[in-house]
């Protein structure tokens, strides 16, 4: 094989998706009976999402309700930052946001994992939020990403594969 073959690692949420997730949480919160009364709601501003309720438990079913739609338009739950249930005058708020990008702290983990448990020939570089990996073997590039397949803390992607 005559040059190095690579392929970036990236986390990317399709945002659409996630918009239609939000519109079928807020129309089940609408219809179902266990939700008339409480004030459960959900409202996303760009980066935000925002879930009201009167109760922490009703809050909390909220959230539940917004992860299975989640799931369900396929937009792992890994994306999503969940925060801590809070009270705010009669309500309780839980707020939320969606990651996008790698952040450099997770990105230097997933350096170093691939420094230790990778093949030798693969070598990877951060670019921004993304990750650059390459190897002049594309057997070690597809190990590489089965051991990256597995990583807890963030919902990777591999994309632009050349050789």
């Amino acid at each position: 094989m005559a040059g190095e073959s690579t392929f970036d690692v990236v986390s990317k949420v399709d945002k659409q998706e996630v918009a239609n997730a939000l519109n079928q949480a807020q129309k089940e919160l609408t219809q179902r009976y266990d939700f008339k009364g409480v004030g459960a709601e959900v409202d996303f501003s760009g980066e935000k999402i925002l879930m009201k309720a009167n109760s922490e438990e009703r809050v909390l079913a909220v959230l539940d309700v917004l992860q299975s739609k989640l799931i369900r338009r396929g937009i792992s739950l890994k994306s999503l930052d969940t925060g801590e249930p809070y009270a705010s005058g009669k309500e309780f708020r839980l707020e939320a946001s969606i990651k996008e990008g790698i952040a450099q702290d997770l990105a230097k983990k997933i350096n170093k994992l691939i420094r230790d448990e990778a093949p030798k020939s693969v070598k990877s570089q951060i670019q921004g939020d993304e990750l650059r990996v390459s190897s002049k073997s594309r057997d070690d590039l597809q190990a590489t990403m089965a051991l990256l397949k597995d990583f807890e803390e963030a919902d990777l992607q591999f994309v632009n594969f050349r050789s």
